[in-house]
């Protein structure tokens, strides 16, 4: 019986064979790896996005690139690889939405000089949290959540985004300044 065959089996069922394997290899499989990390890698992608479909596909793509690592035997902190690879694809999806949103803009404002109701139908409800975490920058929002969601220190923090320890120090700053402007607004 090979690894992927074992790490499929369901709860309770269980080969000699694989019980054997157990015994032997006490290494967690990528299903177990998978069940202990999503949710907080889950958590982690809404909070930088803002909305759960788009974050549910970022942490499928990451754990994508985590497994084709982790298969190799290149990724010792799992944890700390998968948050890696969720910051990056948020990064990466904020660079595509950066051109959406020229485009949308140019789309909104003709639409509001021909029609200036049609402004209240793209306004969408949203938590206020999730709406105030929305209104900073990206990298406002990445400090922010890397600090005080995932609590990571500010090295942690300059180290996972690539940035000076004094960069992380300044966009936290400056996002709690303007969380705290736009919840007391409300």
């Amino acid at each position: 019986m090979d690894v992927l065959s074992v790490s499929l089996l369901t709860v309770g069922e269980q080969t000699a064979e694989s019980a054997e394997s157990s015994v032997v290899d006490a290494a967690p499989s990528f299903d177990e790896v998978f069940e202990a990390h999503y949710l907080p890698a889950l958590r982690l992608a809404v909070l930088l996005v803002g909305d759960r479909p788009t974050a549910e596909d970022l942490v499928a793509d990451a754990y994508v690139r985590v497994f084709v690592q982790w298969r190799r035997g290149k990724v010792d902190n799992v944890e700390a690889y998968l948050r890696r690879a969720v910051v990056n694809a948020v990064k990466n999806t904020w660079r595509r939405r950066a051109v959406g949103r020229r485009v949308d803009r140019l789309v909104t404002a003709s639409a509001v000089e021909s029609d200036p109701r049609a402004l209240d139908t793209i306004v969408v409800e949203r938590d206020e949290l999730l709406t105030a975490l929305r209104a900073l920058s990206p990298g406002q929002r990445q400090c922010v959540v890397l600090r005080y969601y995932e609590d990571l220190s500010e090295t942690q923090t300059a180290a996972l985004l690539g940035v000076a320890v004094g960069t992380v120090k300044s966009q936290t700053a400056k996002g709690l300044a303007r969380l705290a402007s736009i919840m007391e607004d409300r």
